[in-house]
C-alpha cells in the first residue's frame, strides 16, 4: 500500500499523458481540415482569440484573428487542394497552458491543373486548456524551414 503522499506511476503520468494525447488529437483535426478544405474544423482547434503571426502575412491579435485566418483559408481552398502533414518534435505542458513545435510540410495542388506546389515551415504553438478541458491554439508562428547551409 502507498503512502497518501505517493501516487503510482500510471497517476502521476497520465493526466500529462491524456494532455499530451488531447493535443495531437487537435493536431490530428488541423491536419484533417487541410486535407478535407474544411475551414471550420481548422478553426475548432484555435481559442476563440487568438493571436496568428503566420508567415507572409501580417500578424493578427484577438477577434480579428479567425476573421481574416478564415478569409486567408476560404480563398486558398477556393484554387487549391491541400494536403498537410504535421510532424511534431515536441509537446512541453506548463499546467493549464502547454506549447509545441515542429514542422509543417503543406502541399497545394491547383484545381485548375499545374503543378504541386509543395512549403515546408517550422512552428511554434502556445496552447491554453479551455473552460470545458479542451486545448486550444492561442499563438501560432511560423517560417519556412531552411536548409543547413554550414
Amino acid at each position: 500500500m502507498m503512502s497518501n503522499n505517493k501516487r503510482s506511476v500510471e497517476e502521476v503520468e497520465r493526466p500529462e499523458m491524456d494532455d499530451t494525447y488531447a493535443i495531437n488529437v487537435a493536431k490530428s483535426e488541423y491536419r484533417e481540415g487541410f486535407t478535407t478544405c474544411d475551414v471550420d474544423r481548422i478553426l475548432r482547434v484555435f481559442a476563440d482569440e487568438f493571436t496568428d503571426m503566420s508567415d507572409s502575412r501580417p500578424s493578427r491579435y484577438a477577434a480579428d484573428a479567425p476573421a481574416k485566418l478564415t478569409a486567408y483559408l476560404e480563398e486558398l481552398f477556393h484554387s487549391y487542394q491541400a494536403r498537410l502533414n504535421v510532424i511534431v518534435i515536441r509537446i512541453v505542458l506548463l499546467g493549464d497552458a502547454a506549447y509545441d513545435y515542429g514542422w509543417h510540410e503543406l502541399t497545394l495542388t491547383p484545381k485548375s491543373g499545374g503543378e504541386p506546389v509543395f512549403r515546408r515551415t517550422r512552428y511554434l504553438e502556445f496552447w491554453r486548456k479551455d473552460s470545458a478541458g479542451a486545448w486550444r491554439i492561442t499563438t501560432f508562428m511560423d517560417n519556412p524551414d531552411l536548409p543547413d547551409t554550414v
